[in-house]
């Protein structure tokens, strides 16, 4: 079989009996999905099967692997669901990418929303593993959004010339954004790519701190060089910057400047104060594209002090011109760890909230 064969569904067998994720059970559809070779089916399926077991985990359907063939059963739309899934993986295989758990909850994820916003019996079989939205780099190639959220931001970085990104960590806000600045300068869209962090635990100590001022800010920036590195090939990056196609900086250095013909990122933003943010987006030139990305959870200007980008994204909510994504517990990427840990923090907050509003409440009351 060719390179671009997609998987074929077999006819429809008997009803079964299986177990979904909700524990109910009922009728059920098999389909057998089959793959050109035995090398994209093994990277499909994962190291013993592990990334099949995972599948079933989150569908709650029964996957029978064997050889290059699996054969799912389940209630008829997730059967269909999976069916998709795998499709989706295989191209990531033959492609020369590895599939993990994240790339997996990808899949499930873009499946849910595209069968949504298109029915499958309206869109082809290319369609469907085009749903959401991608970056293309020339280290990584096409890296594509893993959950609605994502999706939404990449459409917004692609349609606006100022994005805000607001929401927890592990989300992707920072890491998307590199991979899109890159890409706007492999295309040529752009010509420099300008990076940039407050320094806040720094303050007026940088100058304490031992070697020249790449050294000194390097610590606060370590985020952005890592997403870079993970775009670009290490000796790109490093003649980069070295001849100032790449610029990484602490805000400060963004004063008095005319940004023209760059993808500028400011990355933690929610530690700019309302002054320095007001600086930083009005160094917009022609021709540029500006990233703003930070999480209002994790605020540690001075007390007294009020963030920029809460400020920022209030003032220009309704601007032309502006883009605007939130990010959710439920967008966290990362590790699923790191989402039960964000909204167990979010849950505390909440709570913390309404035990302030009580006692407000009651306070008036008693008056």
């Amino acid at each position: 079989m060719g390179e671009n064969h997609v998987p074929q569904r077999a006819p429809r067998g008997r009803s079964v009996d299986a177990q979904p994720a909700n524990g109910r059970t009922g009728d059920a559809d098999e389909v057998m999905v089959t793959f050109e070779d035995n090398h994209v089916a093994s990277g499909v399926f994962g190291h013993y099967d592990q990334n099949l077991a995972h599948i079933e985990r989150r569908l709650g359907v029964l996957a029978t692997a064997n050889g290059n063939h699996v054969v799912i059963k389940g209630p008829p739309d997730v059967a269909e669901r999976v069916r998709h899934v795998l499709e989706s993986l295989a191209q990531r295989v033959r492609a020369g990418a590895q599939v993990g758990p994240g790339d997996i909850d990808g899949a499930i994820e873009e499946s849910a929303q595209h069968d949504f916003l298109f029915p499958r019996e309206e869109t082809t079989s290319e369609q469907r593993l085009t749903a959401f939205e991608q970056i293309v780099t020339r280290k990584r190639g096409s890296v594509k959004a893993r959950n609605a959220a994502q999706d939404t931001y990449l459409k917004a970085l692609r349609h606006h010339e100022l994005v805000f990104a607001e929401g927890p960590a592990g989300t992707g806000k920072t890491w998307l954004a590199v991979g899109h600045a890159v890409s706007l300068l492999e295309q040529g869209l752009v010509e420099r790519l300008i990076l940039s962090r407050p320094a806040v635990e720094a303050g007026e100590r940088l100058g304490f701190l031992p070697g020249d001022m790449r050294e000194k800010v390097d610590p606060y920036l370590r985020p952005v060089y890592d997403a870079l590195y993970d775009f670009m090939e290490a000796r790109h990056v490093e003649r980069g910057l070295s001849t100032g196609l790449i610029e990484i900086a602490p805000l400060a250095f963004m004063r008095g400047r005319t940004l023209s013909n760059a993808a500028v990122l400011l990355d933690e933003a929610q530690n700019c104060t309302a002054m320095q943010m007001k600086m930083f987006l009005t160094r917009l030139g022609e021709g540029s594209r500006m990233i703003v990305t930070g999480d209002p959870s994790q605020i540690d200007l001075p007390p007294g002090q009020h963030s920029g980008l809460v400020e920022a994204v209030r003032l220009l909510s309704k601007v032309e011109g502006v883009g605007h994504v939130r990010f959710r517990e439920g967008d966290v990427v990362r590790h699923e760890l790191v989402k039960r840990i964000v909204k167990a923090y979010e849950e505390e907050t909440t709570r913390q909230r309404a035990t302030q509003e009580e006692r407000k409440t009651l306070e008036e009351r008693r008056r």
